[in-house]
């Protein structure tokens, strides 16, 4: 900073300078000009050097070191001293609070969401749970949903959108069968033990899910599952009522190109027989060479409003074998199954209008409503000890909408 004020050195050069003017010294070798000319350049230097110290250090600013500055900001004195510290957890505190406010305001401003408007919007976060969990997360809901145990399997309850096998992106159930199997030992004890998936289900699929401890006990499993000793129940909502109310269907199914603007693949019939040129009776047709025979049995519990409850089960387990024998054999497909309720697009799946009006549903939001395939009791032979049978409860969402549809359990049945 400038000084305003002229310093009192550079007024005495200025008055010896009037006075050497005035009254010049009789030397003889430096004339009065000369002499004039020397002391002014030496004032000049003087008054540079001057103004240089005072620009490099400035009056009112003293130097400290860092711990003399952290000394005097911590004196209770200080101006920095009254001024609280702002911490973390004071930070995300505020943030949460700005976020609160926002929230209310959006709340006030905008008109409250219809009855229609809120399924919708349950259907759409539903549909995204557990899509992209943390495996650990996922390995403590499984761990909480253990239904039996014992020294050679594992039954658990599982939960919706969550595949049995790898798959990219997607956390699985077999990549966190490592942290379940400590759980179930305890995490303190060290051991060796392990778990397999045996019996899987399908993604979208929920209930009891057969898991082997041993590769031993996963041989002994298939074997009794081809020989269909393992017996699994599921329970399926059905649009449309089965008729007759209780069947078997055998008929083999095969994987199918379908060709047009979208092209895919899907399970197919592929039946032994067809109606004759008369419609009088059935003629026996060639056996594809690909196909796979497949059994189900079904039995209808309870239909409503054009929706059945119905107990299924598959013998030989072909790849969506129930899906497509309800689908295409019956023609009552399962509510939430997208895939096989259209044969020749990829739509989402058709409801009748009176189905919407219960379910809370436009068409247009239909693609949110999940499979609704529940494995619902699982039966083991004991070998020395007596059967072991272990049954799922159902899922929310499948609940609600038994609820909705006003379809009623068979043991609400038999206690009225």
């Amino acid at each position: 900073m400038w000084s305003t004020a002229f310093p009192a050195e550079l007024i005495g050069w200025l008055s010896s300078l009037a006075h050497v003017l005035q009254h010049p010294s009789p030397r003889p070798k430096m004339n009065c000009g000369k002499r004039a000319a020397a002391l002014g350049d030496h004032m000049l230097s003087s008054l540079v050097k001057s103004r240089t110290l005072c620009r490099r250090i400035p009056e009112t600013a003293p130097f400290l070191s860092r711990s003399q500055r952290t000394a005097a900001a911590d004196s209770p004195g200080s101006d920095a001293a009254d001024k609280p510290r702002l911490r973390a957890i004071d930070l995300a505190r505020k943030v949460r609070r700005e976020k609160a406010k926002t929230r209310t305001h959006t709340e006030q401003t905008e008109p409250p969401l219809s009855g229609l408007q809120q399924r919708v919007t349950e259907l759409k976060r539903f549909s995204a749970q557990l899509q992209n969990v943390h495996p650990n997360v996922l390995a403590k809901q499984l761990h909480r949903s253990v239904l039996y145990q014992d020294k050679d399997v594992v039954v658990i309850n599982k939960p919706y959108g969550v595949p049995v096998r790898e798959e990219s992106g997607v956390t699985s159930v077999t990549s966190v069968l490592p942290v379940l199997a400590k759980m179930l030992d305890g995490l303190k004890v060290k051991t060796n033990s392990e778990l397999l998936p045996c019996l899987s289900l399908e993604k979208d699929s929920t209930g009891a899910l057969l898991l082997a401890r041993s590769e031993a006990a996963v041989e002994h499993l298939l074997a009794l599952s081809r020989n269909n000793q393992v017996e699994r129940k599921y329970w399926v909502i059905t649009v449309g009522v089965p008729v007759p109310s209780e069947g078997l269907i055998d008929i083999p199914i095969i994987e199918r190109e379908v060709k047009g603007p979208q092209p895919h693949f899907k399970m197919a019939l592929s039946p032994l027989f067809r109606m004759n040129d008369a419609g009088d009776g059935l003629t026996k047709v060639r056996n594809h060479r690909q196909a796979q025979s497949a059994v189900t049995k079904y039995r209808v519990l309870d239909s409503s409003n054009g929706c059945s409850l119905v107990e299924l089960q598959a013998f030989a387990g072909v790849k969506h074998q129930m899906r497509v024998h309800m689908a295409y054999a019956l023609a009552c497909p399962i509510l939430g199954d997208h895939k096989y309720s259209h044969w020749s697009k990829l739509a989402p799946q058709k409801l009748p209008e009176r189905v919407l009006k219960k379910l809370g549903l436009e068409q247009t939001k239909s693609r949110h409503l999940p499979l609704h395939l529940h494995a619902r009791q699982l039966v083991l032979p004991g070998h020395s000890r007596a059967d072991v049978s272990v049954s799922c409860p159902l899922p929310k969402y499948f609940v609600k909408t038994l609820s909705r549809l006003q379809l009623t359990f068979p043991e609400d049945k038999n206690e009225k």
